[in-house]
């Protein structure tokens, strides 16, 4: 646990103790919309191999303190600046899905110099209407029922045998957490209302990568082509795979990672 502003952050590092060097690099994983730092389990341990693997739960969400606020992107790039300088952590690798990869491509847009290198998991932040399986998980987690959160888990993933018990379960308890409702509508609306990534994302000036299921019903792939804006930045589909991949193809998604990462190490 670490605070910032005020606010408690919990968080997750790995195996910081085998890393016996000084030199060992950073990576940040930042999740989505209303989930939490375990949504990086099935590829957190393989990571942290190689990286110090920080795994924040984003203010608001997850088991930090949500604060009564405007969930505004300002409010979430100002926790995610002082997180960073708290954990005296110099321009980390940062990994985002969906509404963290929409956080996460916002800051390297404001502060291009702080990041080293950044991958966007089917990033939030082009769609500018609803999806129904985004509309089915607001939907759970306004009335956490177990019925309402498997559905729209189901409707996530390719295939819906991947969704666990302990996934279902543990969306509805932190659901049910004090402010979890009024953080999540809040955030939705903060996303709604903030500047439009198209126009601005040439300021992005480290190297990108994309990964995006090539069936992913919540933000369809045909987003994925407005990110061309970013200087040399590379796709890579996921086939047979929604929008979870680091969760439906831990496996491809850790290699991917790790392929890109050692070839930009060898461009740097």
């Amino acid at each position: 646990m670490t605070y910032v502003n005020g606010y408690g952050i919990r968080y997750l590092d790995y195996d910081y103790r085998s890393h016996k060097s000084e030199n060992y690099k950073f990576l940040i994983l930042l999740h989505g919309l209303g989930a939490s730092a375990e949504r990086w389990l099935p590829i957190a341990p393989t990571l942290s191999k190689y990286f110090r693997v920080i795994v924040p739960d984003i203010i608001g969400f997850g088991y930090s303190d949500k604060p009564t606020v405007e969930y505004t992107m300002d409010f979430f790039i100002e926790f995610f600046e002082e997180f960073i300088e708290n954990m005296h952590i110099h321009r980390p690798i940062v990994i985002g899905s969906s509404f963290g990869g929409y956080l996460a491509t916002e800051f390297a847009i404001r502060f291009s110099s702080r990041v080293e290198k950044l991958v966007l998991a089917a990033p939030a932040g082009m769609m500018r209407s609803s999806t129904n399986v985004l509309d089915q998980y607001i939907m759970a987690a306004l009335y956490p029922t177990y019925e309402n959160a498997l559905r729209a888990f189901m409707d996530m993933a390719y295939d819906p045998s991947i969704v666990t018990d302990d996934t279902v379960r543990d969306f509805i308890n932190r659901m049910r957490l004090p402010n979890a409702k009024y953080a999540f509508m809040s955030t939705l609306l903060g996303i709604r209302d903030s500047p439009r990534l198209l126009g601005r994302l040439s300021k992005i000036q480290v190297p990108t990568l994309l990964i995006w299921g090539d069936s992913d019903n919540m933000i369809p792939l045909q987003y994925s082509k407005e990110y061309n804006e970013i200087p040399g930045s590379n796709l890579v589909i996921l086939k047979d795979c929604g929008h979870t991949p680091f969760i439906e193809r831990p496996t491809t998604f850790s290699q991917t990672i790790l392929k890109f990462l050692d070839e930009q190490q060898d461009i740097d």
